[in-house]
């Protein structure tokens, strides 16, 4: 009994280790993974379904596109991951300081990192795989194997964009070429039979199978590429949402867990401070603002 008891312990102090090491340590694993998936598709686009379209006369731009876009991904991918995320550091600190207010809810005026004792900014945060303080942290992402914070967080929003129009474009030309299959063939209009001898109409599910009996690779990846398109175009709306409305991962994070705070010494303790956004200034200038981070407090306006 005890020795069942000892087991599992031993099983899940391993996996958190493993865990831990995985994600909370500086790892090329998931761009050297990030990077074998795009080459598994783009060798199967390529050498199957580019092959079949030309064949089919498909429009040269059209075949291109997912090429085009494949580099201005690797080209901001570069970016992100070698570009510096905005490291706060003793010598910046006190500039940085004046960049953005303190809300008082988020971020209190006057806190020292302990790790890199240094003043922490608003809007900043200590990561612990990159082991550095990051301004207007974001995330840390182990897909570019870099924090994402006020530098470069306008490239990583680009990264995000180029990466589903990229997944999106395979799958576009790649349903198009099977489609073309199907209508070249007449097979829509014809019928089979079933196992009791009964004659049927084709239907979508009869159509599903003959094709990935005849194109096994290209449905598989079809599906696959369909799958990581949505999954992403998930993540660059909730992007896209953070961008217009200048928060991050982080704030939005926090102030999801964040009922109501302590108030402020200025404020009664029978009223709680609810957490507020006070750095949205607009749609334009919020999105402005990702692409173009500011190095000096704005006053509001009168």
């Amino acid at each position: 009994q005890v020795l069942s008891q000892v087991i599992p312990t031993q099983l899940q102090r391993v996996t958190h280790r493993a865990l831990h090491r995985l994600f909370h340590t500086r790892s090329c694993l998931f761009v050297v993974l990030h990077v074998a998936l795009q080459a598994a598709v783009f060798g199967e686009y390529t050498w199957e379904v580019f092959v079949y379209c030309w064949e089919l006369q498909f429009h040269i731009l059209l075949l291109l596109l997912p090429y085009l876009l494949l580099a201005g991904n690797v080209g901001c991918f570069l970016l992100c991951s070698r570009a510096s995320p905005g490291i706060v550091t003793k010598s910046n600190a006190a500039s940085l300081v004046k960049v953005y207010a303190y809300d008082g809810v988020l971020f209190q005026r006057g806190l020292v990192c302990p790790t890199c004792t240094v003043k922490k900014p608003a809007r900043s945060k200590h990561c612990s795989v990159c082991r550095t303080c990051v301004h207007r942290f974001d995330h840390h992402c182990v897909w570019v194997n870099n924090c994402i914070g006020a530098s470069n967080a306008g490239v990583f929003l680009l990264y995000l964009l180029s990466l589903t129009a990229t997944a999106a474009a395979v799958a576009a030309v790649t349903a198009a070429f099977l489609i073309q299959v199907l209508l070249l063939s007449n097979i829509m209009h014809g019928t089979y039979l079933d196992a009791q001898g009964q004659e049927h109409a084709v239907e979508i599910a009869f159509l599903v199978q003959h094709l990935f009996l005849t194109f096994p690779r290209i449905v598989f990846m079809l599906g696959f590429v369909i799958l990581l398109t949505l999954v992403l175009g998930g993540y660059c709306s909730f992007s896209l949402y953070l961008a217009l409305t200048n928060q991050t991962t982080n704030e939005w994070c926090k102030s999801r867990r964040l009922g109501g705070s302590p108030p402020l010494p200025s404020q009664p303790h029978d009223r709680p401070l609810i957490y507020k956004n006070i750095y949205s200034k607009g749609i334009w200038r919020n999105l402005k603002e990702i692409f173009n981070p500011p190095t000096v407090l704005e006053k509001k306006k009168k």
